[in-house]
């Protein structure tokens, strides 16, 4: 059995003249990242391998889940590969874990995000919003065998606001 939990990264600024890698996170975007890792941690999540896009706003992202989940940061790595928005290469990245991974937190960019859980999950989500976090269960050994799993669970932003 694999699991995936899939996060697209925090609310981005368009203040900043930078290039799109380079795009930082906004206040909403932050605040958001907190309140969806930290309720991760009542959760108890296992995570035994965490790669996120090197781009600014999904590194800064993941850095936020890192301190609030308490991931051991020999287990992070950061893939220019994930920086995708098509999806193909945010499998093809999946499917090269290493199979002693068990359990693999993953954060992108959309539409690479929604694809992916639309063609691999068993719940359809319109669009994973920023911030969002999607977890999928898998039947499989080999990441390379990855196929059609079931959405477990969902936590968006705007469950957790009044």
């Amino acid at each position: 059995m694999k699991k995936i939990i899939l996060v697209r990264h925090a609310k981005s600024s368009w203040k900043f003249n930078v290039i799109d890698h380079q795009r930082p996170l906004k206040t909403r975007g932050y605040n958001d990242a907190e309140i969806i890792s930290k309720s991760l941690k009542g959760e108890a999540i296992i995570v035994d391998k965490l790669v996120s896009s090197d781009a600014v706003r999904a590194k800064t992202t993941a850095e936020i889940f890192i301190n609030n989940l308490n991931i051991d940061e020999s287990i992070i790595e950061f893939n220019n590969d994930l920086y995708d928005f098509s999806g193909e290469k945010l499998i093809k990245v999946i499917k090269n874990i290493d199979d002693t991974t068990n359990n693999l937190m993953i954060f992108g960019h959309n539409h690479a995000i929604t694809a992916f859980v639309n063609t691999f999950g068993t719940k359809y989500i319109d669009n994973v919003p920023t911030s969002g976090v999607v977890i999928i269960e898998f039947d499989i050994v080999n990441w390379s065998d990855l196929k059609q799993g079931i959405t477990v669970k969902t936590l968006f932003p705007r469950d957790f606001k009044p």
